[in-house]
């Protein structure tokens, strides 16, 4: 790619992201929100320059496909897990507390394990017997759609005061259920054309990854803090969090495990632990700063490209199948949240149903389905028109979930919460 090009894919994200933030602030909603109808109106606005043809046009068109080129290739290259969700996962991770952790670790846990499990077999189950579509289309899709993305969430959270374990319950969720959807995704990529879905051999896959992960996390942190009681320099602090956040996702993927779990324990360890024992407030404030910008830019880049990826005229030709995959997805993520939720607070953990209702709302599919929908085209097991059809039905009802449930979300959250409120989750008994 020439120097050019770099320079003006740059240049034009750094101005998006200036633009999405300040029509954030006058119209006060999410940032991410606008970051998705800009990309939707820039892929729009590279259709209508290809009707006509002058100088000015052709400029501007090439500007945009550079640009387009540039993020989607992320997803279609597989750079797009590994190199801008890990930061996301690491600063939401970092800003848990221990005791808000403990209150909530269960419900959250099994939400990002059993939830999506159970979000997956409704929603294939769902689209297989009343949609109409095959099996292969219909668990394919719900695995990839099933891990949701909280980023549009906690951009709402930090508008409005809600309970901080509200928050631990969302981002904990979020954190652990995109390894938990990875995995079953490519255990459903590899069960199509067998004759028995190998059930076992599937739930130590996921053992193995979780715990292989979370050990590689715990690994790699506590020697990140052997390094930084030898440190007291800022700069020396922040590339030390870059070289753990990296370098434990790069050793547990290249071991087989997930990253993505390393990541959060990671993130867990040194917000709980190196932060408040082994760094000076000044070094802690620079490291929580740089990781702010770090998540804002990744961010800015997972919603973009979702913008980016949606082009309304080509998905109106899927509607039937969006809003049919959309209904689907809405039912799975009622039928593992509710009755999970409600279980723990008939066992000793007091969730009010209100909370089971953000978390229903906040069940938000961001770029990582996206990402995961790209990744089929490699795939030899599955035909190309039933790529087209899971990658446009992922696309439309990431935008679908995103447009309609952020608005709703944002006002329920306010007028439940728009003044602080009590912490309400307790500790479970025994």
């Amino acid at each position: 790619m020439a120097v050019a090009t770099v320079e003006l894919i740059l240049t034009g994200f750094v101005a998006v992201m200036l633009v999405s933030q300040i029509l954030s602030l006058k119209a006060k909603v999410p940032y991410t929100l606008v970051l998705v109808f800009i990309g939707v109106g820039i892929t729009a606005l590279s259709t209508l320059t290809s009707l006509g043809s002058n100088p000015v046009t052709n400029a501007l068109q090439d500007a945009i496909l550079q640009m387009r080129s540039f993020y989607t290739g992320l997803a279609d290259g597989g750079l797009f897990v590994g190199l801008v969700v890990p930061p996301l996962i690491f600063e939401a991770m970092m800003q848990i507390k221990a005791p808000d952790l403990r209150a909530v670790i269960r419900p959250s846990v099994l939400l990002a394990t059993l939830g999506v499990l159970i979000a997956t077999l409704v929603g294939g189950l769902t689209l297989w017997q009343l949609a109409g579509l095959s099996p292969t289309v219909s668990f394919l899709f719900a695995a990839i759609i099933a891990p949701t993305d909280v980023a549009t969430v906690l951009e709402v959270f930090r508008r409005v005061s809600v309970p901080s374990k509200l928050a631990t319950l969302m981002d904990t969720e979020a954190a652990f259920n995109d390894a938990t959807g990875i995995v079953i995704f490519t255990l459903v990529l590899s069960s199509i054309g067998l004759t028995r879905v190998p059930i076992l051999s599937g739930f130590l896959l996921f053992g193995f990854t979780t715990l292989g992960g979370a050990g590689i996390g715990f690994l790699v942190a506590f020697a990140a803090r052997r390094v930084s009681l030898a440190v007291e320099d800022k700069m020396a602090e922040v590339i030390l969090t870059v070289s753990a956040v990296y370098g434990s996702y790069v050793l547990a993927s290249g071991l087989g495990v997930s990253g993505l779990i390393a990541v959060s324990v990671v993130g867990l360890y040194f917000g709980n632990v190196i932060m408040r024992t082994t760094m000076r407030q000044d070094v802690r404030d620079a490291v929580q700063t740089f990781w702010q910008i770090a998540a804002f830019v990744g961010n800015s880049v997972a919603f973009l490209l979702i913008g980016f990826e949606t082009n309304l005229l080509g998905l109106s030709q899927s509607i039937f199948l969006i809003v049919a995959g959309y209904l689907a997805v809405t039912a799975a993520r009622a039928a593992s949240v509710y009755p999970i939720l409600a279980l723990f607070s008939q066992i000793g953990d007091r969730i009010p149903i209100s909370w089971s209702n953000i978390a229903m709302l906040g069940g938000v599919r961001g770029a990582l389905s996206i990402a995961l929908a790209a990744s089929l085209s490699a795939s030899a097991v599955i035909s190309n028109s039933d790529v087209r059809v899971i990658s446009s039905m992922v696309l439309g009802v990431a935008f679908l979930s995103i447009t309609i449930q952020t608005p709703l979300l944002s006002r329920y959250i306010k007028r439940k919460f728009g003044n602080p409120q009590p912490l309400i989750l307790s500790d479970s008994k025994g």
